[in-house]
């Protein structure tokens, strides 16, 4: 369901003052559900009204569905007869620019690679060159993952207008990615020698170009009065450079965006672009909010204020819920048997399952859920169909280890042979470990050391083959084995993830992996000792259906919404991510906040967070979100229509500051009062409500977690359980604590 689609069809006071806007540059700082394709089409209609030409207007959307989207409103909208001004993507922007100064003989004619076949080919002769004098580590860098990620770092040097040597050594791209700032070169002279560009050239190039030649840019400057951008905050460095240039000193820019909702800096946005930098690169510019949602009510306008509250670089702007709003339940929940309550609870109601969306930070923390819905025959669809459980390519062949352990046949069987021996990946090509596959299956036997078939294998890869092979020839052996401690064999047999990692081509990949690892052993160990029933649900197949419950990221989520949102794997460590090896820094937790606030401000009717329980603390961001404080504020609102304002006794909440502004903000009253710390009970007690003694508290912040054992408001004792080598292990570890304040431990 599209953003804005519940907007209101009057505008408020603050939709009207963006519309009226005199002169000047404008920044609009919209909040999730605020209406703002309702108020940017009023504002286009407004400036012809007011004589603008259609051709001196340019409107530019994030994505092609939102230009769609917004053409039709337009045209909807306006008077019969009127001509409309250009809607355009970055994109088409960039294509027709490249055609214009092609046809100016400022740029050379170049076709466009549009198909992922002819990029990999492209990245493959381009790593190849890279690597002319390290035959070794090419069967490695043509791997699809690391050419997909070497694809990922070529867009963003363009994106980002950098340097690629710079680029690599800021940004984290994971073990044996030397070879990609060579490979960059590599592919622009093939790009140029082929007469090729990538959608990322579309901008690039014609950006070089015109700020390289002050009589070019002239040549394209002068044509605009108005510039009206949405998704302001996503846009990255090339696209504003280019805005800038485009605009020139004579058009008014509008930019409408939310710096709370920036979640793509992996591919070069950046809050700041809406923040310091719009000022920065376009001068004095007046600043209007649009801080209504109309999208859900109090109770979620409230957790969606003190979830984002952390966060320094943010706008001061709170968001409040318009009259007339769905009265947004709020829930937490623990594990599966949460997800289908809430699920058989919704059906109940007569709602539809295809009314719900099913959201998690990651694609490895939907297998649970996968599995959770596979189980009771509950219909649900994924937004990208390759990330179904079964057709994952691990998933597939750690299924195929468990078969073997039960039928020792398989052992005769090149193809499963071939597939356990490849996945996780072993670094061989695959024609290679078909034919040694084929001879297993025939020999039972591992080749003489001087066979051919193992000739130009490196040493690592031959061990590595080999202990695969004896794991396969043991397997049978261990069936009685329940299916979880047969699975953990596996990935310790086989180094599952310290070869994720490697294989990687970006540290949160590896990470991910792994993570699907822990996932998939907590699976199995609900089963119990059926091992066979495990690997049917593995391998059960599944079409995506249309009456389904939705499953998607957070970051395929953005710009919709749903009457029921389920957040999966509020877990610390999966949302906030971060791991030891990879610990969160202040910029990185911010970024994780403001996904956070992007789901969960996705609901309209109701909202549920998920955690997983057990040895997974509940994530940080349930506690910060204050969900309960905005439940009870909205039913005392509720309650104060009929009772008058102010009445009753005083509501205490975690943040009467922040309640009392958003309250003032509505025209509303209650007396507030700020809420003593609760006892502790068994589970997670955050950072800053208590201190141990100095030695442990080292132990504990420098590589473990903390969860209340023993609840005694008088005597708390802590446990402390430490992540080693990606696996919580529980280290018997007690001691007591006191209890504090606000006071960071």
């Amino acid at each position: 369901m599209s953003e804005g689609a519940t907007a209101s069809p009057s505008l408020t006071a603050e939709q009207r003052a963006v519309v009226a806007h005199a002169q000047g540059h404008a920044r609009v700082a919209a909040v999730a559900g605020a209406g703002k394709t309702t108020t940017m089409v009023a504002r286009v209609l407004h400036l012809l009204a007011r004589g603008v030409p259609p051709g001196r207007i340019l409107v530019l959307m994030f994505n092609r569905s939102a230009r769609e989207d917004f053409q039709a409103r337009l045209a909807a909208m306006a008077p019969a007869g009127q001509a409309l001004p250009d809607v355009r993507t970055f994109h088409s922007l960039g294509h027709r620019l490249s055609a214009s100064l092609t046809r100016w003989g400022a740029l050379a004619p170049r076709q466009l690679l549009t198909a992922d076949w002819q990029l990999e080919r492209l990245l493959r002769q381009a790593t190849l060159a890279a690597l002319a004098e390290e035959p070794e580590a090419r069967e490695t860098a043509l791997d699809a993952e690391r050419l997909e990620a070497l694809a990922h770092f070529c867009g963003l040097v363009k994106a980002e207008m950098a340097s690629p040597a710079e680029l690599h050594a800021r940004l984290d791209f994971g073990e044996e990615t030397g070879h990609f700032v060579a490979a960059f070169e590599h592919a622009e002279r093939l790009l140029a020698e082929q007469g090729l560009m990538t959608f990322a050239d579309l901008l690039y190039r014609p950006l070089r170009a015109l700020e390289e030649d002050a009589a070019l840019r002239r040549r394209v400057q002068g044509f605009l009065d108005h510039v009206v951008i949405d998704e302001y905050q996503d846009i990255n460095t090339a696209q504003q450079r280019l805005l800038a240039l485009l605009a020139g000193r004579e058009a008014e820019v509008m930019a409408v965006g939310d710096a709370n909702q920036c979640i793509y800096e992996w591919r070069g946005a950046h809050p700041d672009t809406m923040l310091e930098n719009f000022t920065a690169t376009f001068g004095a510019a007046h600043d209007y909010p649009l801080s209504t949602t109309f999208r859900h009510g109090h109770a979620l306008a409230l957790t969606a204020n003190h979830a984002i509250a952390a966060n320094r670089r943010r706008p001061d702007q709170l968001c409040l819920a318009a009259p007339g709003n769905p009265c947004t339940g709020l829930a937490v929940g623990q594990g599966g048997s949460a997800l289908l309550d809430e699920l058989a609870a919704w059906q109940r109601q007569g709602r539809g399952l295809d009314e719900a969306c099913l959201l998690v930070r990651s694609w490895a923390l939907s297998v649970p859920l996968q599995l959770a819905l596979l189980r009771e025959g509950i219909p649900f669809r994924l937004a990208r169909e390759d990330r179904f459980v079964f057709r994952l390519p691990l998933v597939e062949a750690l299924a195929g280890y468990l078969r073997l352990a039960l039928e020792p046949r398989l052992l005769q069987d090149p193809g499963h042979l071939a597939l356990l021996l490849a996945q996780p990946t072993s670094f061989v090509a695959r024609e290679r470990i078909a034919a040694l596959a084929t001879r297993l299956a025939e020999t039972q036997r591992w080749p003489e050391r001087h066979d051919p078939l193992l000739e130009g294998l490196k040493p690592h890869q031959r061990r590595t083959l080999k202990r695969r092979w004896a794991l396969l020839c043991e397997l049978p052996r261990r069936s009685a084995w329940p299916p979880a401690r047969l699975l953990e064999h596996v990935l310790e047999a086989v180094e599952a993830e310290k070869v994720l990692k490697r294989a990687a081509a970006r540290r949160d990949k590896g990470e991910e992996d792994v993570r699907l690892l822990d996932v998939l052993v907590e699976q199995a160990r609900e089963l119990g000792h059926d091992t066979a029933a495990f690997i049917e649900l593995l391998c059960r197949p599944v079409e995506n259906r249309q009456d389904g419950v939705l499953i998607t990221t957070v970051h395929g989520a953005k710009g919709l919404e749903w009457p029921l949102v389920l957040l999966a794997g509020t877990n610390e460590e999966d949302f906030p991510h971060y791991t030891r090896d990879n610990p969160l820094t202040p910029a990185r937790l911010e970024e994780e906040r403001r996904l956070f606030y992007v789901a969960i401000t996705r609901a309209q009717e109701r909202l549920v967070l998920l955690h997983d329980g057990g040895e997974h603390r509940p994530s940080r961001f349930i506690g910060e979100s204050a969900w309960q404080d905005g439940e009870r504020v909205a039913r005392r609102l509720a309650e104060a229509e009929g009772a008058g304002e102010g009445a009753g006794a005083p509501l205490e909440v975690a943040d009467p500051a922040l309640v009392g502004r958003y309250l003032t903000a509505l025209g509303r009253s209650l007396p507030l009062a700020k809420a003593r710390p609760a006892s502790p009970a068994p589970g997670h007690i955050a950072p800053g409500q208590f201190r141990v003694g100095q030695a442990l508290r080292h132990a504990v912040f420098g590589e473990g977690q903390i969860d209340v054992v023993e609840g005694d408001p008088d005597n708390p004792v802590i446990e402390v359980r430490f992540r080693t080598a990606g696996r919580r292990r529980l280290i018997a570890c007690r001691a007591p604590i006191e209890l504090l304040d606000g006071v960071d431990a």
